[in-house]
């Protein structure tokens, strides 16, 4: 693989991260703060804000997962560890939708992402289980 492939992949996985991150950071700097769950009475938290924050974090998370990942100089190969990473991270925000939100789309949406996210991961380690 040539270096200006390599380029263009890290490119193409970087600025959506980038652009992700200049919106999460401009939201935060607009948004109401979420007071600490250990500040608060017991159940002064809302299972909702909660569920966001919990969501936030997940995010924040795996994008860091991403960008401390080794390359190893194999496209096919680092595409499918970080699509593994991003597909974990849909997972987890899908399992906190199930466990916080309040809409029955979005929980039947969440439950039909964790199907297929958990196939597609299950598809990533087969894959690179003969890679070694």
């Amino acid at each position: 693989m040539n270096s200006k492939m390599l380029k263009s992949f890290r490119t193409s996985m970087l600025v959506p991260l980038t652009v992700l991150c200049v919106a999460t950071v401009a939201q935060a700097q607009t948004a109401k703060p979420i007071a600490s769950s250990a500040s608060m009475p017991m159940g002064g938290m809302q299972s909702g804000a909660a569920g966001s924050a919990d969501m936030k974090q997940s995010m924040m998370s795996g994008m860091d997962s991403m960008q401390k990942m080794q390359m190893s100089g194999d496209t096919d190969k680092d595409f499918a560890m970080m699509m593994k990473i991003h597909h974990q991270g849909a997972v987890d925000m899908a399992q906190m939708e199930l466990a916080h939100g309040k809409s029955p789309v979005m929980k039947a949406m969440a439950k039909n992402i964790i199907a297929a996210q958990k196939k597609e991961i299950a598809q990533f380690d087969r894959w690179l289980a003969t890679q070694k």
